[in-house]
């Protein structure tokens, strides 16, 4: 199949280097705002890649649950394949895809599992079936059915009736802290604007990088 005539044309504002801000976390807290007002679907959902121990990436969905100066978070089993690629090789890299904005920020850095207690806090404040759904997958193991995990929910359900659901010890969070971000805005005639901020030392140089 070809889809060489595939393509559309960007429609937004162009990006200056005067309307941005000097942190990259500040930048991104903007357009994640603009991203929320513009009811995009899953704005906090984004793409993160990961390289195995013999340098096989791979990538998945997952979802931003907060960010701060120290870094973007996410929340896992602690045993699928991005937390054991993870422990081999903390560099990752994240994408945020707003396409309805003619946006994209990527993130790169190194992935710091948090504490245990930074976890149970959040996995607290998590609906009581994604608290069971936590237990009850065995992420990224082959298993015969999706029977197999429905029985496993099951069982949990009643085990958990009259009592708080544990954070497992096979869950936790990471924090990716940033050494690189790209911010991407789509231009007319291909003419995208892309800002590159680089940690340098304590601080954040700011690059224009050619579309």
């Amino acid at each position: 199949m070809s889809l060489e005539d595939t393509r559309r044309e960007y429609q937004y504002d162009s990006l200056v280097r005067k309307s941005l801000k000097k942190c990259p976390i500040d930048q991104f807290s903007c357009w994640m705002d603009e991203s929320l007002q513009a009811n995009l679907s899953d704005p906090t959902a984004m793409s993160l890649a990961t390289t195995n121990k013999n340098g096989e990436s791979w990538q998945r969905t997952v979802l931003l649950k907060g960010f701060n100066k120290k870094g973007f978070t996410f929340y896992t089993n602690l045993k699928s394949r991005k937390a054991i690629d993870i422990k081999n090789n903390s560099n990752v890299s994240l994408l945020f895809p707003w396409f309805n904005l003619d946006r994209q920020v990527i993130v790169g850095g190194k992935a710091q599992l948090l504490s245990i207690e930074e976890s149970n806090i959040y996995f607290k404040k998590r609906p009581r079936a994604s608290q069971i759904g936590a237990w009850a997958s065995s992420q990224s193991e082959v298993i015969d059915s999706r029977k197999t995990f429905e029985d496993e929910f099951s069982r949990l359900e009643e085990k958990y009736a009259d009592t708080d659901v544990p954070l497992p010890k096979f869950w936790g969070g990471y924090r990716v802290v940033p050494i690189e971000v790209e911010f991407w805005q789509g231009g007319k005639n291909r003419l995208h604007d892309r800002f590159q901020y680089k940690l340098d030392g304590k601080n954040w140089s700011i690059f224009r990088l050619s579309p």
